[in-house]
């Protein structure tokens, strides 16, 4: 009996290639969005938390990550996760999708890191509400990423910037977000929401004088060539989460989850860690590369907040809905 090589042939080949599609299948890439340039600390972080998760796992779940909006502005990334289009990324909260999620970034809300843990830090009321709400959406809260105390940014020089009742004539951008966009109103200046994506152009050809709604942090990395001074002015506690859908994890084996779970528990902790020191760094950068950094005084800052708090909240509460929103910042008060 004559064997037919060209058969065998083809029946190897095949096999082998069942085999490559088989082994290929045993290793699962999640691709990650964050809203910061390459190098930058949440960069850094990311990668170093794929390199924990890819060894945990010897390499059947990579995290893939994609820095400075590549996959989309953060708002779009939080829907496109929700349906699945994106796996995962660490960045802000939007909005769009549930007002109540504005919560998380009530202005002046905590006043130092230890009251900003204590509120948002894992098992804390605001903590498991926002989880809650992010279920909403189909979306798993992997961790927390604390960034900074906000304040804002200006291409030219600051106008009463210690006073809240004073008018600057100053049109800054903000998240298209009511919270910040009242804010803003409050403290004497005109806010103007604007896309993260739109805000450095913005700036830079003058549609708007500065920007509130992020830190020394983001602006060095991403508003350091339009920002001649910069107020600190502890606008709000910026927090990001590690987040990715939940189908998504759901379909990952068991000893997957877990490796991802526990390197989220790590990449949290070393944050907490190590934030409040990044945020001087950050800030002494700005310095470096000629920002005048404004710093009111403790008196100022209190002023600052009692206004916002007296004004600023009861319309955020309203938003949001009083029912759901004060027995949590009577909690986090507490």
């Amino acid at each position: 009996m004559k064997t037919d090589h060209r058969l065998l042939r083809t029946a190897v080949a095949t096999a082998l290639l069942s085999l490559g599609l088989a082994c290929g299948a045993q290793a699962t890439t999640l691709k990650v969005s964050h809203v910061r340039p390459q190098g930058t600390a949440i960069d850094n972080d990311l990668r170093a938390l794929a390199a924990e998760v890819d060894k945990a796992t010897a390499g059947k779940l990579k995290l893939e990550i994609f820095p400075a909006n590549a996959l989309g502005d953060y708002t779009v990334v939080q829907e496109r996760i929700s349906v699945g289009a994106v796996d995962m990324a660490c960045q802000p909260t939007g909005t769009a999708a549930d007002r109540r999620m504005q919560i998380g970034v009530f202005p002046y809300l905590s006043n130092d890191w230890a009251s900003a843990r204590k509120a948002f830090g894992a098992g804390s009321v605001l903590r498991d509400t926002i989880e809650s709400l992010y279920a909403k959406q189909d979306i798993r809260v992997l961790a927390a990423y604390p960034v900074y105390f906000g304040g804002i940014a200006l291409n030219r020089d600051a106008v009463a910037p210690g006073d809240p009742d004073a008018s600057k004539g100053i049109k800054l951008r903000v998240p298209p977000i009511k919270s910040f966009q009242l804010l803003a109103n409050e403290i004497g200046y005109i806010g103007t929401p604007l896309p993260f994506s739109e805000a450095f152009t913005a700036v830079q050809t003058g549609v708007v004088d500065g920007v509130l709604g992020s830190g020394a942090e983001g602006y060095y990395a991403s508003f350091r060539d339009v920002t001649k001074t910069y107020i600190a002015a502890n606008t709000h506690f910026e927090i990001w989460y590690l987040i990715i859908n939940q189908g998504k994890f759901d379909e990952l084996p068991a000893a997957e989850r877990t490796a991802l779970e526990q390197a989220a528990t790590a990449f949290e902790a070393k944050r907490w860690t190590n934030a409040e020191a990044d945020q001087a760094a950050n800030e002494k950068k700005l310095e470096q590369v000629g920002a005048k950094i404004v710093r009111p005084s403790a008196q100022e800052l209190a002023a600052h907040a009692a206004k916002v708090r007296k004004v600023v909240w009861p319309q955020i509460i309203k938003d949001v809905g009083e029912s759901f929103a004060k027995p949590i910042l009577d909690k986090v008060a507490n």
